[in-house]
């Protein structure tokens, strides 16, 4: 399991093959038992090949991450509500003025069931599997970056995919940086959830 033929097999399945299978229409039951099957693979690759160990960050990363992190999300912050307000009016901050126990209950469950997950899979099982293949920290970001935005073909979106490209080259530098899946987790959730906050939910899956 250790050999970069395996590894290259294995990458060209799970980040490849099976999101872009998800497109296709065939049961969502084959879709589920996949996607449940292929997760419970990660967590035994991680777990018990890769010997993975989960620690809280130091005191000080804290801090450095806090101030990339809100600075980030100040330009996405104008960016987006100038992208909303612009094309999709009647949905500018409509989810947390109209249905603000929705917004708390879904900001909930979107982090702690969808965030952290992806996290597992797309940045600490990728760069700690994968990151001995790729010859420089560009590639092995930029490519991650693309295998995120094929996790979310099925929305069948361009826009969709643009914004999680983006978001993969974020998330990945913050990981390659960090080697953190807590603070990629809190970036992710943060972002994902202005998203929702702002109107753009629709587009991502969420309920309005």
């Amino acid at each position: 399991m250790q050999s970069s033929t395996y590894k290259f097999l294995e990458f060209f399945l799970v980040f490849i093959i099976v999101p872009v299978s998800f497109v296709l229409n065939y049961p969502i039951w084959m879709k589920l038992l996949i996607g449940i099957t292929g997760f419970l693979y990660i967590i035994f690759v991680l777990l018990r090949v890769e010997k993975k160990q989960f620690k809280i960050a130091k005191a000080d990363n804290w801090k450095a991450f806090w101030r990339q992190t809100i600075l980030k999300l100040i330009a996405i912050i104008i960016l987006t509500t100038l992208y909303v307000w612009a094309f999709d009016k009647s949905n500018l901050f409509s989810v947390i003025l109209n249905k603000p126990l929705m917004w708390i209950a879904i900001l909930f469950i979107y982090s702690l069931f969808s965030v952290y997950p992806q996290e597992l899979i797309y940045r600490t099982f990728f760069f700690q599997r994968y990151e001995t293949l790729f010859k420089s920290k560009e590639l092995l970001i930029f490519i991650n970056a693309i295998v995120f935005c094929l996790a979310h073909l099925f929305f069948k979106n361009t826009l969709v995919l643009a914004l999680t490209f983006i978001g993969g080259l974020l998330f990945g530098m913050t990981f390659y940086k960090s080697k953190s899946t807590l603070f990629v987790t809190i970036e992710h959730a943060i972002y994902g959830c202005w998203l929702f906050t702002v109107g753009m939910g629709n587009m991502l899956g969420f309920p309005s």
